[in-house]
């Protein structure tokens, strides 16, 4: 699954569902599907414990980059089960979804983060142009990854059908 996440009233942390859209519809490597989640944490977490070969999250990540660079982050899992932070509905994080998920016995065989380096997150709608330039790249580097973790060139797929053995990508 390729999950994008982030608040649109917040500026940049728009990106990871400006880069959901783009994908959204569009046949991708695997059988992949591309969907936008925005701040509906809960709701992405419930989907995931329907069994899933893998995620993608997209998001808006402050590193400490330039504004519009693009990272590709494999988030380590903690030691400890019950470390994870607490759940609150009204503020889940991807942090907090792959928490939650764990709590409840759910690993998905890999994650990936891609995310983009915000410029700007205060109120107000719309990427700035740093990171609206970043959009196509992080396009490009979905597919790529989810050829390398899922196989298929995109050009088939893309329909929502489970693998054989009936998980999803």
């Amino acid at each position: 699954m390729v999950a994008g996440v982030g608040n649109v009233f917040l500026g940049d942390d728009g990106f990871g569902v400006a880069v959901a859209g783009r994908l959204a519809g569009a046949a991708l490597p695997g059988g992949a599907r591309a969907r936008d989640y925005g701040i509906r944490g809960v709701h992405l977490a419930h989907e995931l414990m329907n069994g899933y070969d893998g995620l993608v999250l997209i998001d808006a990540v402050q590193r400490g980059g330039p504004p519009g660079t693009v990272y590709v982050l494999e988030p380590a899992e903690p030691d400890d089960d019950a470390a994870g932070p607490a759940l609150d509905a009204h503020d889940m994080t991807p942090g907090t979804v792959l928490a939650l998920l764990r709590r409840f016995g759910v690993r998905l065989p890999w994650v990936t983060v891609v995310g983009c380096e915000p410029a700007d997150v205060r109120e107000g709608m719309g990427l700035s142009p740093p990171v609206l330039g970043a959009v196509d790249e992080a396009v490009r580097l979905v597919r790529e990854l989810l050829a390398e973790r899922l196989g298929g060139d995109g050009r088939h797929g893309g329909n929502g059908e489970g693998t054989e053995d009936g998980r999803h990508a």
